[in-house]
């Protein structure tokens, strides 16, 4: 399928799959839907501790470095997992300017050795952040109650629905840690349902720029106890 690089609403750059008219990040803001799916709704609920960060669809590697970035601020070691069944191309990650944007200049040996370090392999980025890299597809994940928190950032449900079934949420109920969190950009009833339907508690939450609504979920905790 032809991709191409666009500009998004507020000057940084993502992929567009032109035949699906769909993109890695929100044509509205790159980064600004990362800070507040990611990071405002997600990272900020965690402070001064260790944590298991899963991401669904690594793509770009924005959301990883921004996490990076801001985790220093929150006293956070993060070990930080990022699923890809299909990984961005050497030129394509070239075109891109979330260093520019992020005013990041100093951290772009982090940025390039997050993508040319080798998949399947824990990789030290810093003192406080370990990066592992899966290329595979998220059905295959087999990771148990390790993770506290979970970017679901696959593409939409118009073009990929079968990423956003019961059988997927299954697989990431099973990976999360009671009391952990998971959240997206997404906020169809469809995908609600099947959040709710394997066991998490989901609230709507207000939608980055170009969206309504996004969706938070929780994995229950009962007198200590999984549910």
């Amino acid at each position: 399928m032809k991709r191409e690089i666009i500009t998004t609403g507020d000057g940084s750059k993502t992929i567009q799959i032109m035949d699906w008219q769909e993109q890695y990040h929100s044509k509205h803001g790159a980064i600004q839907e990362a800070y507040h799916v990611f990071i405002h709704s997600g990272l900020d609920l965690f402070k001064n501790q260790d944590l298991h960060i899963l991401e669904i669809g690594f793509g770009t590697g924005l959301n990883a470095f921004i996490t990076l970035m801001e985790s220093e601020r929150r006293n956070l070691k993060i070990n930080y997992t990022g699923v890809e069944a299909f990984p961005v191309s050497v030129d394509e990650l070239n075109q891109l300017n979330y260093i520019e944007e992020l005013d990041s200049v100093s951290r772009k040996k982090d940025f390039d050795l997050m993508h040319s370090s080798q998949w399947q392999e824990d990789i030290v980025i810093s003192s406080e952040f370990i990066l592992r890299k899966e290329q595979k597809d998220f059905k295959d994940i087999d990771i148990l109650e390790t993770v506290n928190l979970i970017y679901f950032d696959a593409f939409g449900a118009r073009v990929q629905p079968e990423l956003w079934t019961v059988e997927i949420f299954e697989i990431m109920h099973r990976a999360m840690k009671p009391g952990g969190y998971l959240v997206t950009y997404a906020a169809k009833g469809s995908v609600r349902r099947a959040m709710l339907e394997v066991g998490f508690l989901v609230e709507r939450l207000p939608g980055p720029p170009g969206k309504r609504e996004m969706l938070r979920a929780r994995k229950k905790i009962v007198k200590g106890l999984l549910l």
